[in-house]
């Protein structure tokens, strides 16, 4: 069976995003302030900017991958070396808040104030300001999409209706969403953390690579995008990393498949959709 959308250029069937939230500590945090008292819990955190980081980027490096690393501000202003080896690997930094924010649990005026602190700290680290941004959790709350499209960000990756870029509009003009899904994101499967009262029991790797194998399988029958959301403190662990390695791996034995930054997809899909 081939059913094929045409809706990215000729030469392209299906578009690959490998993302990363750099969350670090910065989750904890936010989940339960008294996680500044709790050593082994901030370490598994920590674990992702410091450990894991430098084996992503090598891995990435190895395949010529360009990435997206959403980043809250927090990390970016406390691992500003990490942040220029990001940059200097050619990969792109994005917003995802100050300390982890959902933008649902924040007054009007205190989700403001994180994007602006972001985009403060995210200019004064990279040099440019971000143009693409990720709620934390993916809990926007109903003024986020106009906030974002006032202040200039080409694309919002926080929304699951559609597996293709798709438009929003607002008073404020017309934002890009470029969808993801739990379904392709490491936490639901491999997270626990009993400080923040994340229980469920972890999946190996075989059960993980199956899920986002056949999930990509089928992305790539219907000509759609493969959106894969990460978090270095998760996917960074090396039995995890190896089985991502192995998802690479299949996924270039297809034809007409490229990896992109966010902002790459978002540029792409403006031009040929305006």
């Amino acid at each position: 069976l081939r059913i094929v959308s045409g809706i990215w250029p000729t030469d392209i069937r299906c578009v690959v995003l490998i993302t990363f939230d750099v969350d670090g500590a910065s989750g904890s945090i936010n989940r339960n302030p008294d996680a500044v008292n709790m050593p082994s819990l901030l370490s598994m955190g920590e674990y992702g900017p410091n450990v894991a980081m430098p084996r992503i980027l090598d891995l990435l490096g190895n395949y010529d991958i360009k990435s997206t690393f959403f980043v809250p501000g927090f990390i970016a202003e406390n691992n500003q070396y990490l942040m220029k080896d990001i940059i200097d690997n050619g990969h792109e930094i994005a917003h995802h808040g100050y300390m982890h924010e959902p933008p649902a649990t924040l007054d009007p005026a205190e989700e403001l104030e994180v994007l602006k602190k972001g985009i403060s700290i995210l200019k004064l680290v990279t040099g440019e300001p971000p143009l693409g941004y990720r709620s934390p959790s993916w809990e926007l709350s109903g003024k986020s999409l106009g906030y974002l499209a006032s202040m200039g960000f080409t694309y919002d990756s926080s929304l699951m209706g559609d597996d293709a870029p798709y438009y929003l509009n607002n008073s404020y003009g017309s934002i890009l969403e470029l969808p993801i899904h739990w379904v392709l994101d490491d936490a639901p499967y491999f997270s626990y953390s009993p400080g923040i009262q994340r229980t469920g029991p972890m999946k190996g790797p075989e059960e993980v690579y199956g899920s986002w194998k056949a999930e990509f399988e089928g992305l790539y029958r219907y000509g759609r995008s493969f959106h894969l959301t990460m978090h270095p403190h998760i996917i960074g662990r090396p039995g995890r990393l190896l089985m991502l390695e192995r998802l690479i791996n299949h996924i270039r034995t297809f034809p007409d498949v490229v990896f992109m930054r966010a902002i790459d997809v978002a540029n792409m899909w403006n031009e040929t959709h305006p």
